[in-house]
């Protein structure tokens, strides 16, 4: 838990906030003046409350250089009514908000909340962009055992020259899986060549794939390489492979056994030098029990079979592929940077994703694109993943089907307390409960023991 470092020459002043925070069950620290609180500012420190007039280091220039040492933690600036412009200045300068003497409870107690949300939600998101690593480059982004399983099985397959058949759902990623693949293949010097057997005409497709002639048929005023000729000496990934008519599946077959084809309308035969990985989005049995898919390539194909997780299935990967689109996307539309709140991704994380990741990527483009502010909340969330229309404005909550009642419980509780301003008896009352069974709940949900009220 992040720790609250208070800053206050007058020790009345910080015996009282002290108070106030451990109260709240809070880790706090304090310091004398600027100085002091500098030296103070460790790693655990989220937030700080700094009174702005202090002998020495004051209040704002201890803001401008925790600025420069700690970008992330929120500051909090606490001023008398007759200094409100030095505070709104203070806000100029980076501070979080800012507090007026004499302090209320209540005013402290949201206004310290809402800056430990911004600095868990900034410090989640630089430990993401760590883990994320290289991640643009690699595209291959996950820490689900299912992901993990999988690219331990690909990171074996990868270097071999054996097919390759990539199984999955649409939106799954199988054409990043095929980069992957190609990258850390003994092949990654040459080129990877994509054909895309649902998007070509079928009577283009053998041209397509294997090239032709000069005068091969009206139109072919000269020579094409096909493919094939240009994915020599490295991967040739075919793209939805049930789409194939099934005449050149056959020409396809003798590609993969002898490494051989003609060029339509030639005669020379061509030696072919490619690894082949294909794709498809059905189940290859069925494929071949519709008379879709030669038994015989399927065979060949099917010496290594990999299978592309639904995102359904790897739910821990969400928040990571999440905040790796809102970045991605900030970039290219010219946006800043945003944050993902933990509502929101709540909500991510309970959606079922019919379109998988490419869907996920939609629907950050769209927040990242929409959204005027700097965090992307539950109203930044199309209808179908918010499950309805009603505004959080409205004081509506939405669950999924099948949410666990403890975690229907805690979003209840805790959206119940943001609205009363962190006043635990108010929020006890209107959902008809103790105030010691909120002291209850939170002391479970940080792992220790309660903290009774008084």
């Amino acid at each position: 838990m992040a720790t609250i470092l208070v800053i206050d020459d007058e020790e009345p002043n910080r015996l009282a906030l002290e108070r106030i925070l451990l109260r709240e069950g809070w880790e706090v620290s304090t310091a004398p003046n600027g100085r002091a609180g500098l030296d103070r500012l460790g790693p655990d420190v989220g937030v700080v409350i700094t009174d702005l007039k202090m002998p020495g280091l004051d209040g704002m220039e201890f803001l401008k250089t925790c600025r420069l040492r700690a970008a992330d933690v929120q500051v909090i600036v606490a001023t008398a009514y007759g200094t409100v412009e030095i505070a709104v200045e203070a806000m100029r300068e980076g501070a979080y908000d800012f507090v007026t003497k004499p302090l209320r409870r209540q005013e402290v107690v949201a206004s310290v909340r809402k800056a430990l949300d911004k600095f868990e939600l900034l410090r989640e998101n630089r430990r993401l962009r760590e883990q994320l690593g290289d991640a643009p480059a690699r595209e291959m982004i996950g820490q689900s055992a299912a992901m993990r399983s999988l690219l331990d099985e690909a990171a074996q397959v990868a270097p071999s020259l054996a097919s390759v058949l990539i199984a999955g759902e649409s939106g799954t990623g199988k054409g990043q899986l095929a980069r992957w693949l190609h990258r850390n293949s003994g092949r990654k010097q040459s080129r990877l060549v994509t054909v895309n057997c649902a998007a070509i005409p079928e009577n283009l497709l053998e041209s397509e794939l294997f090239g032709h002639e000069a005068g091969a048929f009206t139109g072919a005023v000269a020579r094409k390489e096909g493919r094939f000729d240009l994915a020599h000496g490295g991967t040739l990934f075919l793209d939805e492979i049930t789409e194939l008519p099934v005449s050149l599946q056959a020409k396809l077959l003798r590609v993969l056994q002898d490494g051989e084809y003609e060029r339509v309308g030639g005669t020379r035969t061509l030696t072919a030098d490619v690894r082949l990985i294909a794709a498809t989005n059905v189940e290859p049995e069925k494929a071949v029990a519709d008379g879709r898919l030669r038994p015989d390539l399927y065979y060949r194909l099917n010496v290594i079979r990999l299978v592309a997780p639904p995102l359904r299935e790897r739910v821990e990967d969400i928040a990571l592929l999440a905040r790796h689109f809102i970045g991605l996307h900030a970039r290219r539309n010219g946006r800043s940077p945003k944050v993902l709140d933990a509502d929101a991704l709540g909500m991510l994380e309970h959606y079922r994703w019919p379109g998988n990741v490419r869907e996920l990527e939609n629907v950050m483009e769209r927040a990242v694109v929409l959204s005027t502010r700097e965090t992307i909340g539950t109203r930044d969330l199309p209808a179908a993943i918010r499950g309805g229309d009603q505004p959080e404005s409205a004081g509506w909550l939405t669950f999924a089907v099948g949410t666990p009642l403890r975690d229907v419980e805690r979003r209840m509780i805790e959206a119940t307390l943001r609205t009363c301003d962190g006043d635990r008896a108010l929020a006890a009352s209107l959902l008809g409960i103790t105030a010691r069974t909120i002291y209850r709940r939170e002391a479970e949900w940080r792992g220790d023991e309660p903290r009774e009220p008084g």
